[in-house]
């Protein structure tokens, strides 16, 4: 479980195909996975992987290839800065909202735009890999975003967009973001399972929805 706080950033030392897979070794700031475990779950990017391997601050994850395919994970190279998020522990504060690491589908941002010392990101919200997370995705309801928790500012028929503060752009990789990037989006579990329960319903009751 994890809180959608992003706790810092972390850069991707190497990276190395193993089949299908990929392996990742992360080096992460100093002393902030101190008494971390293998197995372990960390959200890179807010994809919760596993940690199987670790050096002082380098932690090595293995990806398979549906979660390559699936995320921004598989486009990582060697370089590149990435969110991160240790898992939550019980009694730890919740100032996101819940989030599980598991990621619907990948969105693209489509604009940049920068208020005074605000920026709003837009995001087409199109269907991708045959998912389409639309439905779950309402104003001023949770989304995650590359592993941070944040609410949507403004939505349209085919796009999404959030609005973010310094501290936000100071602890996460979204200022670097550019038109053209894609970004894991988890939806809210909670929304989730209201709509799917009341389609259900609905379904079961003769009523379809356009």
């Amino acid at each position: 479980m994890f809180t959608g706080i992003v706790q810092g950033k972390a850069t991707v030392k190497l990276t190395n195909q193993v089949g299908r897979n990929k392996r990742l070794v992360i080096d992460f700031p100093t002393g902030v996975m101190l008494g971390q475990q293998l197995g372990a779950s960390v959200a890179i990017n807010g994809v919760c992987l596993t940690v199987s391997d670790m050096t002082h601050d380098e932690l090595t994850f293995d990806v398979i290839d549906t979660t390559l395919a699936l995320t921004n994970v598989g486009l990582l190279q060697t370089g590149d800065i990435v969110n991160f998020e240790r898992a939550a522990r019980m009694g730890d504060e919740v100032g996101g909202h819940i989030m599980s690491g598991h990621i619907m589908t990948s969105v693209a941002v489509s604009r940049v735009e920068k208020v005074e010392d605000s920026v709003h990101i837009r995001f087409t919200t199109d269907r991708q890999n045959e998912v389409d997370a639309r439905r779950y995705l309402f104003d001023k309801g949770y989304v995650g975003l590359n592993g941070a928790s944040l609410t949507i500012s403004a939505i349209g028929d085919d796009w999404l967009e959030v609005s973010l503060i310094p501290e936000t752009l100071r602890l996460t990789t979204f200022d670097k973001l550019t038109v053209g990037d894609r970004v894991n989006l988890e939806i809210d579990a909670h929304t989730q399972a209201t709509v799917d329960t009341v389609e259900r319903i609905l379904k079961q009751r003769g009523i379809v929805l356009p």
